[in-house]
Formats: structure tokens, sequence, C-alpha cells
């Protein structure tokens, strides 16, 4: 009995084990606010969808693209123009492959609705009819088809333009001059034969690219209003009709069509066919 009073005490420690209970850190909530939007989103662009036209819908879809530009225009596929694009930097008309239209007439151009939709019939017309002359000669010969590569048409709220603008290889005239390269003379001869079947007055614009503001001496206004009466010195060789024209303008480098005013594709001419409610 002694013995066993002297024993050293036996201690129990009982360890209490808590279960670990269903909360997860709320990392489920994240999830749920997740789908909510995503459903919110879908419902919006449902709503979108039976709200708006086609017109609307397309603008919608441009906005998110920057990449790719508002009226993009192709010169088509591998016929006759070769299918190059027409746009530099995704922007504006490069190369031309052919004649290219851009049916953009500017809101309000008549000031009366009445007039505007006769203008744009008209137009539209004759576009239509100078687009089969020209697309008809550029398989004649290798001459006409090069020569085209430097054309598009456009309807603006002045009339149906005409543009013919250099190519990085191929200038519409010699070095910084006003002397016209021979394609420019095919040109101006194709042009005079087209435009046989329209009565309306021209004018002919000159533009040119930006140079660089160290010179001494900007060629650029004397040098676009230059070329501009050139070619209309040429149009009038093969038509002899100088009462046709109404104005010849140089703009020098006020209005590039490129985001880099010194590229070379802003080197152009524009023979307008003008209004006849002006």
């Amino acid at each position: 009995m002694d013995g066993q009073s002297n024993a050293r005490p036996v201690i129990i420690k009982r360890k209490k084990i808590i279960k670990a209970s269903g909360h997860h850190g709320g990392a489920w909530k994240v999830a749920y606010a997740d789908f909510v939007t995503a459903m919110m989103a879908f419902f919006m662009l449902m709503w979108l969808l039976n709200a708006t036209t086609e017109k609307q819908r397309k603008g919608l879809a441009d906005y998110f693209s920057p990449t790719i530009p508002v009226n993009r225009i192709s010169g088509g596929g591998d016929g006759a123009f070769g299918g190059d694009s027409v746009t530099a930097d995704g922007d504006q008309p490069e190369s031309g492959s052919g004649v290219v239209h851009l049916y953009s007439v500017a809101d309000g151009a008549g000031g009366n609705e009445a007039k505007d939709a006769q203008f744009k019939q008209e137009m539209a017309a004759q576009a239509a009819e100078i687009d089969a002359i020209l697309t008809a000669r550029s398989g004649e010969s290798m001459t006409m088809e090069r020569a085209l590569r430097h054309v598009i048409t456009k309807v603006t709220d002045e009339g149906l333009t005409i543009e013919i603008f250099d190519l990085e290889d191929v200038p519409l005239f010699e070095g910084l001059t006003a002397k016209p390269e021979p394609i420019t003379k095919d040109i101006a001869a194709l042009l005079v034969d087209v435009l046989g079947i329209t009565t309306n007055k021209l004018a002919v614009n000159g533009f040119v690219r930006s140079f660089p503001i160290t010179l001494i001496d900007n060629p650029a206004w004397a040098m676009s209003a230059a070329r501009a009466q050139s070619l209309r010195e040429l149009m009038q060789e093969f038509a002899d009709d100088s009462a046709r024209f109404a104005r010849v303008s140089g703009f020098a480098d006020r209005k590039p069509v490129t985001s880099n005013p010194m590229a070379v594709r802003n080197n152009r001419l524009e023979v307008v066919l003008l209004r006849k409610d002006r």
C-alpha cells in the first residue's frame, strides 16, 4: 500500500478536436459575382441585338474593333486588278488596284433631303457607268491595267471625284516638277474618253505630300497648283473643251490622306464632276 502511494500520478490529457465548419473564406462569393456580371452582360447584349438596327449594330462593331478602319476598302479579288488593298496603314487608300468606289456622301450635302436623294441617285448611276467603262478598259492592255492602279473614285458632297495618285515606284510627275510622266498622259486620255458620257462641269484639284520644315523655300503650293494645271492641259489636248473646266485649284499639303503627311500617297490629283444643283 505504501508503494502504491509513492507512485507517480497518471495524468490523462484530453485534446479537444474541433472539426472544420462549412466556411471557405468567401471565394464562392467572388465566383457568384462573376457569374451574375456575365449574365447581366449577356442579357444586355440580347437586348441590344433586339433594340438596334443593322446599321447601328455595324457601328457598334466598328467601335469595338479599332484595328479595322471604318470604310475599309479592298481592291477586289485576284482578277484584272490583282486584288491589292488600296488602304495604307489601315485607314486610307494607298495603292490603286483598279477602280474603287466610296459612296459616302456627307449628310446635308444639298441642304435639302429631296435634292440630296436625287444627287445620290445621279452620282451612283454615273459612278456605276464609269466603273463599267474603266473595268472594261483595264482588260484591253497591260498599259491600261497599269494606269488604273493609280485611280480610285468616290462620291462626296461636291460631286463624283476621280482621284489619281502616285505609287511608291511609279510617280505621276518627274521629280518635284509638273512635267507629266507617260503614265499620266495615258490616264488623262482615258479620263477624257470616259467623262465624255457626262455633261457636268469639271474641277481639277492638286495635292502634294508635306516637305521637311527645314526647307527655305517650300514648293508645296506652287507644285500642287502647277500639277493640277498640267492635268487640265493634258485633258484639253485630248478633248479641246476648255469651257467645261470650272476651276483649277492647288491645296499644297493641307489635306493629307494618310497618317504620315510626308507619304508619297499624298501626291495626288482629283478630277471632280461637279453637282449640277450648285
